[in-house]
């Protein structure tokens, strides 16, 4: 087989993007040179990699195999650039990072501070719910996540990098909101507003209240911390989230935390890629950042809770 690093890169961008003519954009040729390209490489490959049906790309079992393996080839190949950066006294490369949505609330900060450092550094930033970041981990289409429930059907290296309490909260003139200290039945038998099943949050919140023996009835199930926050404040019932969901301003008025036994939830965030992959020169850098700078802003539980 004689396919080209053109060739590999055009179809790549084929199956992130789903369409030939998306893809000449974004490798910045014509269509009519992507769809020669692309076919001369399945004719080298000497099977069809891809099948056009109802005007959507569907891969073929051997194209799906070659995705994967032209990924792990740029991988190294950019990787290889970025040590050869380096060895030249430069600073710069691709670093693709993703984290799930309640990450978005301190991990946007860290990372605007490591650009100011690394501005020649071309990052690809995604917020996802968990099995959005989880599945973009599993296409081997991340250098680094950050989540608080690494996947266990993954083989992953999960390194924990900053505590992540998960706080009791009310509306501000709920009956519960005047107790100093709130006795965890009591708490279990208000009306609940929680995270989506499989979030990391839910996941915790389960977890904690099934080892109580506990089983608090659930009302709303929300994809959003901001969603929760606000359907707390109009009296829909309590709720479970993460501290770093409240920041004590406008978006939090008609919110408050709640003096729960047993509060906060012990979590963590982790660091989280794929085991046995190489990572480039940038996203150890990013790595080594994001250890540095979470324990220049460690979040502890409020002792004040019981």
């Amino acid at each position: 087989m004689n396919g080209t690093f053109r060739q590999l890169r055009l179809f790549l961008a084929l199956v992130d993007e789903g369409s030939i003519s998306r893809a000449a954009r974004r490798c910045h040729v014509t269509q009519p040179t992507a769809s020669m390209q692309l076919k001369e490489l399945s004719l080298s490959v000497g099977l069809p990699l891809y099948e056009v049906i109802g005007k959507k790309i569907h891969l073929t079992e051997i194209g799906l195999e070659l995705s994967k393996t032209a990924r792990a080839m740029m991988d190294e190949w950019s990787t290889f650039a970025q040590t050869v950066d380096q060895a030249k006294g430069l600073s710069r490369g691709k670093l693709r990072v993703a984290v799930v949505s309640t990450a978005k609330y301190f991990i946007p900060r860290m990372l605007g501070d490591f650009c100011q450092t690394h501005q020649d550094i071309d990052i690809t930033f995604d917020v996802l719910n968990r099995s959005g970041v989880i599945d973009l981990l599993r296409d081997n289409k991340l250098d680094l996540a950050v989540m608080s429930v690494p996947p266990s059907d993954l083989d992953v290296e999960a390194e924990m990098f900053l505590e992540n309490p998960l706080v009791a909260i009310a509306p501000s003139n709920h009956a519960l909101a005047r107790q100093k200290h709130i006795h965890l039945p009591d708490f279990a038998r208000e009306p609940f507003i929680l995270r989506e099943q499989g979030s990391g949050t839910r996941m915790a919140a389960d977890r904690f209240f099934k080892s109580k023996n506990l089983n608090p009835r659930v009302r709303l199930n929300l994809g959003s911390n901001e969603a929760i926050k606000q359907a707390v404040a109009g009296g829909l019932g309590c709720a479970v989230i993460s501290q770093h969901a409240l920041h004590g301003g406008p978006e939090d008025k008609g919110v408050i935390r709640l003096h729960v036994e047993g509060f906060p939830i012990p979590s963590q965030w982790f660091i989280v890629h794929l085991r046995g992959k190489k990572l480039s020169p940038v996203a150890s850098v990013f790595r080594d950042y994001l250890r540095v700078a979470a324990a220049d802003m460690f979040v502890k539980p409020n002792k004040s809770n019981p």
